[in-house]
């Protein structure tokens, strides 16, 4: 197979996820328009498209520099180069949000609570998620309170 077909085979499954999409689109407009499902389709092509086009500029960029990696700066060099100048700053100050949210943190966002659980926390986290996990796999609902079913765990 050529490398071309590869990438053309790609660019074909590149997509967004749709519900997500379609909740943006709902929450850049006001609350009484309505958007037909092809003018949302559409509009998911032409943001596909366009991180496509990003893309695509971003790596042209990172090769003029001899680099292997894309870097945030080769994205923000390629949005000027296409004319979308506009967006830097806007674009920059979401980057470096994400930076402060995610990356400094070493385990990302979606951990920082953890840290200053105490150790009783942590355990009724624990004993909480396993009463879940067992509810789901016995098709049951899930109980609040299970203090017998949990004191082994204590033990």
């Amino acid at each position: 197979m050529e490398p071309m077909d590869i990438v053309a085979k790609s660019k074909e499954d590149a997509s967004l996820p749709k519900a997500t999409m379609t909740k943006i689109i709902k929450e850049m407009l006001p609350p009484d328009v309505r958007v037909a499902r092809d003018t949302q389709d559409l509009l998911i092509e032409c943001c596909v498209e366009f991180i496509n086009l990003v893309s695509s500029e971003s790596n042209e960029v990172c090769n003029r520099e001899e680099r292997r990696t894309i870097a945030p700066e080769h994205v923000l060099k390629a949005l000027g180069v296409l004319g979308f100048g506009d967006y830097i700053e806007e674009v920059y100050a979401a980057y470096e949000q994400h930076k402060t949210e995610t990356l400094d943190n070493g385990k990302g966002a979606k951990w920082s609570g953890a840290a200053e659980m105490t150790e009783e926390q942590a355990l009724a986290e624990q004993q909480r998620m396993f009463a879940e996990a067992r509810a789901r796999m016995n098709g049951g609902t899930i109980s609040s309170n299970q203090p017998d079913a949990d004191q082994s765990l204590e033990n």
